[in-house]
């Protein structure tokens, strides 16, 4: 209804004009005053409107000058510049809310698409229902090219889903059976099964539309500067409008005055680049909860990050298995995962998860019982065998080196025995997140002066984390309220972002100017209480929301400084009469026009601190990624081999041929598909041909090594190398292994977390 009124209230007041002003120029003057002043008396009655509107909200608004303008014009029988402001101040309120309407499109978007109905499985099959009849636990078909309706597990077969929506990942995401999946994003692939864990006001796509419907609750400092504004401005054109009258003693002056300071352009341009700029983040998989945390977030300059979760993956990745005398890497990987995974504890899935990736020897356990605390104990081919904990009273020399290994790289240490005697022990970590440093130097770039690291972890492991990012300052072992502390220290010196994504995390999220959660892992607790939530499990989305809100503050800023800068100076020439009423209107319509069309470039993509990445060259980062994660196991594969030359017997020999085979067949491929393919497209992308090179030598230098390695192993005799091979084959073992480990963290860090940038 609104919108029809703006058209029709524009539409009168240019049919007024132009007929107004036709029959003046066919020698009816008397008859064009009467239309054009009709137009002018209807648009006085929205004016007078909008001011009392204003009055209500405890504003004194600008509309009161174009008020002023109409009537003035009527007084001093300037029919055609009273029409031309009646259609100015039409035209503005017309392409104001199309302004406003066209960048709240993607947070609308949000709320509009979201899930109204679910097949859920009854007796007779799957039977269409209303989503808030699904409750926890009901068994949920999810047809092809359906939304998700409810978070949930996936039950049958794995399901395909595009999160462009939700998170503005481009590619499709695949999720296998007994993952968890959240509600919004649609299926892309076959139809399958989902096990509800939620219902529908508890889904993760409903907190996301109550955010959306949040960002419109508030305005920022900005826009809020404009009524401020307003208070002054609107005595400064009644004084100097006056002062034009007495001084000359024409009337018309002063209301060419008025007609030129009609509408205020920062009216107009503020809330239109604020509103551009929320709905760019909610391109890139960012809610911020109203135009105040976007302008903020724009002038900050702390960041305080809290690790796990945020910094760090959030879940610990098995890095290292060592395995005792007689046993093997995938036999102790094997008996490991074939009792953890009747377990739900969180490092048994990602003992799991190895032996999968890995291939670890297929143990089946049986009479499998946990013990909180202690670990998991199961019978593997009449076997006992126990992960967790090690045995009580059972230590050695090589069980000491494991733990002084261990605290060195702050991991943690599950350890498998057989019958009472240690079988191995695996070494998890939680591991930084990839694109983790690159999104930090890229914050530097937009403005942040300061990072800083809030935790409850153990100092020790903190700081190994801080060195490889780089932050300023690591505050460890910090409570909940210490970090509520940590937070209002840093945002006493300056605007400070915080962000994190766990219940404790929630208080400290509050405290800071600008609370950002990773929502899409995150509590509900820190969700609702962050200012700013990211969609998508990225930290990079945080620069991109930073990119956006700067670009979109020095719009606003822009377009209202010139604006109101050209009506500044229009308003003194008119004072000295050389700006008729009728000209001065045409001049301040085009002046508003220019202003918002202006703040609306906050809609468009800007490149920012982000590096633009071209489809082929994103689809190439994604494929040489995810081959690393196929390779990741053969690396292991060389250290094992290293450390089987400290007792060489009858099964080195086959194992160094296999090592060779793994190196020459599937490593050495890569790194040459990477040199031919994906380097020469990073060196077009980063404008630089020498961008690449170190990254080559690298290649060079496995090369030289596995070659190195191949030919030991045509030297060595029928039962295995020779003893005077022995410490050069071990050295070239574990400088495969160091110089391709190093490799794989440079590519990803560096060029791996670029991928999905694609626009």
């Amino acid at each position: 209804m609104k919108r029809l009124w703006s058209v029709v209230f524009l539409g009168f007041t240019v049919v007024a004009l132009v007929v107004g002003g036709a029959l003046s120029l066919v020698g009816l003057p008397g008859w064009g005053g009467v239309v054009l002043a009709a137009g002018t008396i209807v648009a006085i009655g929205p004016g007078l409107w909008w001011v009392v509107s204003a009055l209500r909200a405890g504003r004194l608004g600008v509309d009161a000058i174009a008020v002023l303008a109409l009537v003035g014009t009527l007084a001093v029988r300037e029919y055609l510049a009273g029409a031309l402001i009646a259609v100015m101040l039409a035209g503005g309120r017309a392409l104001e809310e199309y302004a406003m309407r066209r960048a709240r499109r993607d947070l609308t978007a949000l709320y509009e698409r979201a899930p109204r109905w679910a097949h859920r499985y009854e007796r007779d099959g799957p039977r269409r229902v209303d989503i808030g009849e699904v409750s926890r636990g009901d068994l949920l078909l999810v047809p092809a090219g359906e939304m998700v309706p409810v978070d949930g597990v996936v039950n049958r077969c794995a399901a395909l889903l595009d999160e462009s929506a939700l998170t503005g990942e481009a590619l499709p995401v695949e999720y296998p059976v007994g993952e968890s999946v959240r509600s919004g994003v649609v299926n892309a692939g076959p139809a399958f099964d989902l096990r509800a864990t939620s219902t529908a006001e508890e889904s993760a796509y409903a907190g996301v539309v109550r955010l959306a419907r949040e960002t419109e609750a508030d305005s920022a400092p900005v826009v809020r500067l404009a009524d401020r504004f307003a208070a002054w401005f609107l005595p400064a054109t009644l004084a100097l409008a006056g002062l034009a009258w007495a001084l000359s003693g024409e009337a018309v002056r002063a209301v060419a005055v008025l007609v030129v300071a009609t509408p205020c352009p920062l009216l107009l341009a503020a809330p239109a680049a604020i509103a551009s700029g929320l709905s760019r983040t909610a391109r890139r998989g960012v809610v911020v909860k109203g135009g105040g945390a976007l302008e903020t977030l724009g002038r900050a300059r702390t960041l305080v990050l809290d690790k796990t979760g945020t910094l760090t993956q959030g879940c610990p990745e098995v890095v290292d298995i060592v395995a005792a005398d007689g046993f093997s890497v995938r036999e102790v990987l094997g008996l490991a995962a074939a009792v953890d995974r009747m377990s739900s504890h969180v490092l048994a899935a990602a003992i799991a998860r190895a032996a999968d990736e890995r291939g670890a020897e297929p143990f089946t356990a049986e009479r499998v019982h946990e013990e909180a605390g202690s670990g998991t104990t199961g019978t593997v081919d009449g076997r006992l065998v126990h992960v967790g904990k090690a045995p009580k009273g059972l230590d050695s020399a090589w069980m000491a080196a494991q733990r002084a290994r261990a605290a060195l790289d702050s991991a943690m240490t599950v350890w498998v025995s057989m019958d009472r005697g240690v079988a191995g022990v695996i070494l998890l970590r939680d591991a930084v997140r990839a694109d983790a440093p690159r999104t930090l130097r890229r914050l530097r770039s937009a403005g942040i002066e300061r990072v800083v690291m809030l935790t409850g972890d153990r100092a020790e492991v903190a700081e190994s984390v801080a060195t490889v990012l780089g932050v300023d300052r690591v505050l460890a072992e910090r409570t909940p309220e210490q970090k509520v502390a940590g937070v209002c220290e840093e945002a006493g010196r300056a605007p400070t972002v915080m962000v994190g994504d766990g219940i404790n995390d929630a208080p400290a999220l509050a405290a800071a100017q600008v609370g950002v959660a990773m929502g899409a892992h995150g509590s509900a607790a820190s969700t609702q209480a962050a200012d700013v939530v990211l969609t998508t499990d990225r930290l990079d989305r945080l620069a991109d929301a930073m990119d956006v809100a700067r670009r979109a503050r020095r719009i606003a800023v822009q377009s209202a400084g010139v604006g109101i800068g050209l009506s500044l100076v229009a308003m003194f020439v008119a004072a000295l009469g050389a700006l008729p009423p009728a000209a001065g209107a045409l001049l301040q319509e085009a002046i508003d026009v220019a202003v918002i069309l202006n703040a609306l470039r906050a809609l468009r993509p800007a490149r920012g601190t982000r590096l633009h990445v071209d489809a082929p060259t994103d689809a190439l980062l994604h494929r040489f990624d995810r081959e690393h994660a196929t390779l990741r196991p053969a690396l292991d594969l060389l250290r094992e081999a290293a450390d089987a030359l400290d007792r060489p017997s009858s099964a080195t020999l086959p194992l160094l041929r296999h090592v060779h085979d793994v190196l020459t067949g599937e490593i050495l491929p890569h790194e040459q598909a990477e040199e031919q393919r994906l380097y020469p497209a990073l060196s077009r992308l980063l404008g630089d041909p020498e961008a690449t090179v170190t990254m080559s030598r690298a290649h060079a230098e496995i090369t030289r090594l596995a070659t190195r390695l191949g030919r030991h192993v045509e030297l060595a005799g029928a039962d295995g190398p020779r003893p005077e091979q022995i410490d050069d084959l071990r050295a070239c073992l574990y400088g495969l292994y160091a110089v391709l480990t190093l490799h794989f963290a440079q590519e990803e860090e560096a060029y791996f977390s670029l991928a999905g940038r694609a626009e």
